[in-house]
C-alpha cells in the first residue's frame, strides 16, 4: 500500500531542505513553510539555483520552531545563525556579499514562491522512482537525486514511477488523498537545469538531460498518458489542493488513495 515515506520542505527557495513529520495546508494549497522565502535581485527576479549556480555551494539548516537558519558559506569553518523574522535584512546583506550583487529576502505566507503558481500544491514522487533514476547516472545515489529533484512528498511502498498514474489528459485532474487531505494531480513536472548539477558543488553532469530523456522514455509505464509528455525531461507530479482542505495536515505514514 502506498504511504508517505518522507515530507520535505524548502523554507528558502533554492537552499537546502528539511525533513518534517507533518505539514499543514496553506490557503493557496501549498505546504506551510515550503518556499516561504525567496531572494530577489534589483529587478525583482528570483535569485535561485537556475540562474546562479554559486548557490549550490551554500549549506543551510533550519529550525522552524525557533525560526532560525544556520548557513555555512564555502571556505568558512563555522556557521552563521540568523532569525528568519527578526534578522531578514542581515540575511539579505550577507547573501549580497556572497553573491556580489544586492538581493532582498521576500516572504509569502499564503503560498510561498512555487515555480508553478497555477499548481502550488506539494510535488509528489516515489522513493522507488528516485532509486531508479539515480541508477541511470554513475556516481549519483538516491540521496543526491532527492536533493536534485526537491519534491515535497515522497511515496513509499510502491514500484518506480507509480506516481505517473496520478495524471490524465491535459486539462484533466486526478483526485487522490494523502491521509484525509484531498489533492488534485495536474501533470508531470517539467524539470529545469538544476537537476543536471551536483547539489553540493554545482558541477554539471555531462549529457544529463539527454540521458535522462532517453531513459525516461524507455522506462515509461505502458499505461501512462503520453499526451502530457511533449518531451521526457519530466519527473514528479504537480498538484493543487481544494480550498476545503486548508488547515489540514499531512503526516508521515499516511496512506494514499486514488479516487479516479
Amino acid at each position: 500500500m502506498p504511504y508517505v515515506g518522507k515530507i520535505l520542505l524548502y523554507p528558502i527557495k533554492s537552499l537546502d531542505g528539511i525533513e518534517v513529520d507533518e505539514a499543514t495546508i496553506l490557503d493557496r494549497g501549498a505546504l506551510q513553510y515550503d518556499r516561504e522565502f525567496a531572494f530577489v535581485d534589483a529587478q525583482n527576479r528570483f535569485v535561485n539555483g537556475k540562474r546562479h549556480p554559486k548557490i549550490h555551494l551554500l549549506r543551510a539548516n533550519f529550525s522552524l520552531e525557533q525560526r532560525l537558519i544556520r548557513i555555512k558559506f564555502p571556505g568558512k569553518n563555522s556557521e552563521q545563525v540568523f532569525h528568519l523574522d527578526q534578522e531578514r535584512s542581515k540575511i539579505a546583506a550577507t547573501f549580497s556579499d556572497f553573491l556580489g550583487f544586492p538581493v532582498q529576502l521576500q516572504q509569502n505566507t499564503a503560498m510561498g514562491f512555487p515555480d508553478d503558481t497555477d499548481s502550488p500544491g506539494a510535488t509528489i514522487i516515489s522513493t522507488a522512482t528516485l532509486t531508479e533514476v539515480a541508477s541511470w547516472f554513475s556516481g549519483i545515489n538516491i540521496n543526491e537525486m532527492r536533493r536534485r529533484m526537491r519534491a515535497n512528498i515522497e511515496i513509499d511502498g510502491v514500484p518506480a514511477f507509480w506516481e505517473d498514474r496520478l495524471f490524465a489528459a491535459s486539462g484533466e485532474t486526478v483526485a487522490f488523498k494523502v491521509g484525509d487531505v484531498q489533492f488534485l494531480a495536474i501533470n508531470p513536472c517539467q524539470r529545469c537545469v538544476v537537476p543536471t548539477r551536483d547539489s553540493y558543488s554545482g558541477e554539471v553532469y555531462p549529457n544529463f538531460q539527454k540521458i535522462f530523456g532517453q531513459k525516461r522514455q524507455a522506462t515509461l509505464p505502458m499505461w501512462v498518458n503520453t499526451a502530457q509528455f511533449n518531451h521526457f525531461y519530466r519527473l514528479s507530479i504537480n498538484t493543487r489542493v481544494p480550498i476545503s482542505e486548508v488547515g489540514k495536515k499531512i503526516n508521515l505514514g499516511s496512506s494514499i488513495k486514488i479516487y479516479q
